[in-house]
């Protein structure tokens, strides 16, 4: 394994201590840094926590052909459990509709409840797949129908040694199977990867992988990657060789899935505990973020390079703050720029959004927007989708008209 640290040529922007901490880090360190550049930020959703409407979106928004917005609340709908929504596109303007409200414990089921910060997922039959933090016995992944109304538990967590709290979404495979995390449960109590395979409209749940104990990573919040070749790839947020999270893939074989841990962090320049997980490119390279740590104390944007000696870690941006890094994935748009947000760094100590272009061999930092909370929102926990003509959407959990959070929209 190999450290490298990328050409630092600027400070980066200001940020401010923050409340939230779970686990640990993110951003500062590769190239130019830039101060928030002319951008339109509006609101186009408030939660209201009325009738069939959410509340608390920790999850991320996803983007659908058409260019639709698709995410899940935390809390609110009709059932107070959280919800799946839909916002649907029409020239400026937005129209949300909600798919499902989850029932928790209510009217005699096990249905999840409170999808956690993972984004949902579009199969290629338009089915859209979660997981929920609890509900059932001890979390849920399930399956929503695009229309009003129907919604499939595929699985029911917290039963045997199969695993508890699964909060990080899933990753789809070619053949319409998933894969997964739970932050608790299996084997050793330290969590598990999972896989669901399907058949027909029946499901198959499989514990392929138990996080062990000394120097394995442990916890894992984040949900996995997939690669062609069929091989995983994540991040657990505590435990490895030094105790601040680890990068760690799962390969499959005849005889079952080998894990290898990838790089150990070490809350020095590195980071400290990479909640988010893992986003991939086609040339086969991993990106992640801290939660904390690095030389600003605001954790750090990250790449993992393969070559024939192993993988190359460089660190690509480090934040200042602490406690308030990326709480999700980051995202890559066509061109190979990356996007993220600071749950509470910032101008105001709010969260951020920001993005970062690589050139002349390191990463051009842009702060997109700082949140100021009120009616315009705050403290952003899901990751950012992009769509085709460069803007940027996402959540955030407070404010907004009645302080159930928001939906909103960038336009560079």
């Amino acid at each position: 394994m190999q450290l490298r640290e990328a050409n630092c040529h600027a400070s980066a922007p200001r940020a401010k201590v923050v409340l939230f901490a779970l686990m640990g880090a993110l951003l500062f360190l590769a190239s130019v840094s830039q101060s928030a550049q002319s951008q339109t930020y509006r609101v186009i959703h408030n939660f209201t926590d009325k009738k069939s409407d959410g509340a608390t979106p920790y999850g991320g928004l996803i983007l659908d052909r058409s260019g639709n917005l698709y995410g899940a609340s935390y809390l609110g709908g009709l059932y107070a459990n959280g919800s799946v929504y839909r916002l649907v596109r029409s020239g400026d303007s937005w129209t949300y509709s909600s798919l499902y409200s989850f029932k928790g414990l209510s009217e005699g089921v096990k249905d999840g409840s409170g999808p956690g910060f993972g984004s949902l997922v579009m199969g290629a039959d338009g089915l859209l797949f979660g997981t929920t933090e609890s509900g059932g016995y001890f979390g849920t992944d399930f399956a929503v129908c695009d229309c009003p109304g129907k919604e499939v538990v595929i699985h029911q967590f917290g039963i045997g040694k199969d695993g508890a709290q699964p909060i990080g979404g899933v990753v789809l495979d070619p053949e319409g199977n998933f894969y997964g995390t739970t932050s608790l449960g299996g084997a050793f109590g330290n969590g598990t990867v999972f896989k669901e395979t399907r058949s027909g409209h029946r499901w198959t749940e499989s514990i392929i992988y138990n996080f062990t104990a000394e120097n394995d990573p442990i916890n894992p919040a984040a949900g996995v990657t997939l690669d062609p070749q069929g091989n995983l790839y994540g991040t657990a947020s505590l435990g490895g060789t030094f105790g601040y999270g680890a990068v760690y893939q799962l390969s499959p074989s005849a005889s079952g899935w080998t894990e290898t841990v990838l790089y150990n962090f070490q809350n020095a320049d590195d980071g400290a505990n990479p909640v988010g997980g893992l986003v991939l490119d086609g040339a086969g390279n991993l990106y992640g973020s801290t939660f904390d740590g690095g030389v600003n104390g605001g954790g750090i944007v990250y790449e993992m390079s393969p070559s024939t000696e192993g993988w190359t870690f460089t660190i690509l941006y480090s934040l200042t703050g602490g406690y308030s890094g990326p709480y999700n994935k980051l995202t890559l748009d066509g061109i190979g720029n990356i996007y993220g947000f600071t749950n509470g760094a910032g101008a105001n100590g709010l969260g951020s959004v920001f993005k970062l272009v690589p050139a002349n061999g390191g990463w051009t930092f842009t702060d997109l927007y700082d949140f100021v909370g009120g009616t315009t929102g705050g403290q952003p926990y899901g990751s950012v989708a992009v769509a085709s003509d460069g803007k940027v959407f996402g959540t955030a959990v407070i404010g907004g008209s009645d302080n159930q959070g928001i939906v909103w929209e960038i336009t560079p």
